[in-house]
């Protein structure tokens, strides 16, 4: 621990004794809580993966921009910027990150308080609320240039892209699994066409980039812990130019879905559309009139994809060797490849009632 008090001690943080507990359960980052005695706010401390982020100062400086032109939509809202965004805090030389001399660049953000973040929420008053958070958020960057974002991973939400990647997995079977998944490859290979529904209409031009979170995970959003209403977005790593088809898909794939992203009965997946629609309600709702029909029909695929995608990426990244996403237990890669391919061939069964449900709410925003 005397590396993280090292760390500490270079930001403009208040004075008194410095406890770092380690926090969270992302997949990504190495998180702390920090408090300091006699201060009443805590602290969020985040060594930026660089194995996930190769050029963490671009990570950073998305991230700066963005809850810089936040914090000002807020004030003109009215609202509280400390509360409704992240806010980094300064190194002492200026810069909002430090490096560490081994190659390490971290981070420290004040701590929004008296919030939860819901894991896999059942009530769909809760995931109405976060996808109100989202639409927020989406709403005050409508305006933002998205063309002056660096792309922090390239191809991120590229799912063609990802396709790619899962053969040369495949064909490096560096860790001799390939034998074991010939089940996956092949739902895999037989989707690859659909892999370029979105990237086909964007290259078109039928569908706007904008800045997108890319990482819409319901537990990436803050509620309010007594009222349970949506207060902010966190995890803004993976902000950049993007389709929102995909930012609506991934909180769909995560916040709709019957079971945790991990289990390993996959015939547990089953895509709950109540849940679609609360989700989806709260999201059209604060983008009233500023959407095409055509984006917003687009969701259903981004829906779809999203999985799909993430399916291919965990397959991928249990081929590889487990580089990318932490795991807890032998397999747990695995597991997360099948569930999310389990919901996506729910989801085909589906596609059009979620096609009508969007069509209904945008009719009605």
């Amino acid at each position: 621990m005397d590396k993280i008090q090292e760390l500490l001690n270079r930001f403009a943080l208040p004075a008194g004794e410095r406890k770092a507990e380690p926090f969270g359960n992302g997949h990504i980052n190495n998180t702390f809580l920090v408090t300091i005695g006699g201060v009443k706010e805590r602290y969020i401390l985040q060594r930026i993966n660089n194995y996930v982020f190769v050029r963490p100062l671009e990570v950073m400086e998305n991230m700066l921009h963005v809850t810089e032109y936040l914090q000002e939509r807020i004030r003109e809202e009215g609202g509280d910027p400390d509360r409704e965004t992240i806010r980094l805090i300064p190194s002492l030389d200026g810069n909002p990150w430090a490096e560490d001399g081994e190659g390490g660049t971290w981070r420290v953000m004040l701590c929004v308080p008296d919030t939860v973040s819901p894991e896999q929420p059942d009530d769909l008053g809760t995931l109405e609320e976060c996808g109100k958070a989202f639409g927020i958020f989406t709403r005050r960057l409508k305006d933002f240039p998205a063309a002056t974002l660096h792309e922090t991973i390239i191809a991120f939400h590229d799912t063609p892209t990802r396709f790619r990647q899962l053969e040369a997995a495949a064909a490096a079977d560096e860790c001799g699994r390939l034998k074991d998944v010939a089940a996956e490859m092949a739902f895999a290979r037989a989707r690859e066409a659909d892999t370029r529904i979105l990237t086909d209409a964007r290259d078109a031009g039928k569908l706007p980039l904008r800045v997108t979170h890319n990482d819409t995970k319901v537990n990436n959003v803050l509620l309010d812990r007594e009222t349970g209403k949506a207060v902010c977005v966190v995890d803004l790593d993976t902000v950049m130019p993007g389709l929102l088809a995909y930012d609506f898909g991934d909180a769909i794939r995560v916040g709709a879905c019957s079971t945790e992203e991990d289990d390993p009965h996959p015939e547990n997946v089953r895509l709950e559309l109540d849940k679609f629609e609360a989700f989806a309600r709260g999201f059209l709702r604060e983008l009233a009139g500023s959407l095409p029909e055509e984006e917003v029909l687009s969701f259903e695929a981004g829906a779809r994809l999203m999985t799909l995608e993430n399916g291919l990426r965990f397959l991928a990244d249990h081929l590889n060797g487990d580089k990318y996403f932490k795991i807890h237990r032998p397999g747990q890669n695995l597991d997360r490849a099948r569930v999310q391919f389990a919901l996506v061939a729910d989801m085909e069964k589906h596609r059009e009632e979620m096609k009508a449900i969007l069509m209904k709410l945008y009719s009605n925003s």
